[in-house]
């Protein structure tokens, strides 16, 4: 019995698996293809963080040269890539001072607890909707992708 059930929760995810590909591997149109030359990601990082606004992710691009605010998003998930710098950031535990600034978005001034990193070039962290996550200390000026997951929106 044990046996029967086991093979078939890995048919059941191999199926599953099988579908999710295929889904994401339908062909878009060329037109739905967001391409943004050097000159193109300089000028956002300059003039305004999003790059593409999509229906289920957001491309933006982000200068931190200074602490931020403790962030947290009810729908949202962030993804970083750290393409230059270097920054100490905290994830998780108590947010301190927070306060609505928006629908899902909550800020606050510090965080209490949490994981402490050091993130740098090449880095890649995943921040999940429901996470307390702050820029507590800038070492060199980072310069960061952001791939903000956003079918809450």
């Amino acid at each position: 019995m044990y046996k029967s059930a086991r093979w078939f929760a890995v048919a059941m995810l191999m199926v599953v698996t099988c579908v999710a590909v295929t889904a994401q591997t339908a062909p878009a149109p060329a037109a739905a293809v967001g391409y943004f030359d050097k000159a193109q990601v300089a000028e956002a990082l300059k003039s305004g963080p999003v790059m593409y606004d999509g229906k289920i992710f957001r491309v933006q691009i982000g200068l931190r040269t200074e602490a931020g605010q403790v962030e947290f998003h009810t729908k949202d998930t962030d993804v970083f890539y750290i393409v230059s710098g270097s920054a100490t950031i905290i994830t998780g535990g108590t947010m301190v001072g927070g306060k609505p600034t928006g629908p899902g978005e909550i800020r606050g001034t510090s965080i209490t607890g949490g994981v402490t990193r050091t993130l740098a070039e090449g880095d890649v962290m995943v921040i999940p909707d429901n996470t307390n996550h702050w820029f507590k200390e800038i070492q060199k000026p980072v310069v960061y992708f952001i791939v903000k997951e956003v079918t809450g929106k």
